[in-house]
């Protein structure tokens, strides 16, 4: 463990703190402007729309990761529910390292966080997606613990698809 590392402290994200809800937006705007976050910055009007739809969620659980006072990492995790294990899940939907504090132990020490939520919850397991050529992302995972999801070898592994849905109008309802 780097000297990094050893220093790095989580907590859970409390969207209520103004300071809390400045450094989420800015974490995950850093995300979103790099590569493998799309490459664009969030859409400035959906910041407190987001905000607001997230602290409604009961499923939704994050931590922030600080070196010091620094702000170093963000992870959004959602409870899902696995029908073959009858018991919940929770899934990492967004890990944010900030660029500048990246292969220092924040990544361990988020899905460290989310770990110990995840067996708070009573949950069988933590999931998550990831961009199949981010070779940095795809060793942290494997780092702790992560594998592709796989029932039958013979079957292959579990892809993750996704179909954008047109927000529907007031004659389509």
């Amino acid at each position: 463990m780097s000297a990094f590392a050893k220093d790095i402290a989580t907590t859970a994200l409390d969207l209520t703190q103004a300071d809390h809800a400045r450094i989420f937006i800015e974490l995950l705007d850093h995300y979103a402007r790099d590569p493998m976050g799309g490459g664009k910055a969030l859409d400035v009007r959906l910041h407190q729309t987001l905000i607001a739809r997230l602290k409604a969620r009961h499923d939704y659980v994050a931590f922030l990761a600080f070196k010091g006072d620094l702000a170093c990492g963000l992870i959004n995790c959602f409870e899902g529910f696995s029908t073959f294990a009858a018991a919940p899940l929770l899934n990492v939907h967004d890990l944010v390292v900030h660029a500048d504090h990246r292969g220092r132990g924040v990544a361990q020490a988020l899905l460290g966080a989310a770990e110990a939520a995840a067996r708070a919850r009573g949950c069988c397991k933590l999931t998550l997606e990831v961009l199949s050529n981010n070779g940095a992302a795809l060793a942290a995972y494997d780092r702790a613990g992560f594998h592709p999801y796989v029932l039958d070898p013979e079957a292959g592994h579990a892809l993750f698809l996704q179909k954008w849905l047109a927000p529907q109008t007031a004659e389509a309802g």
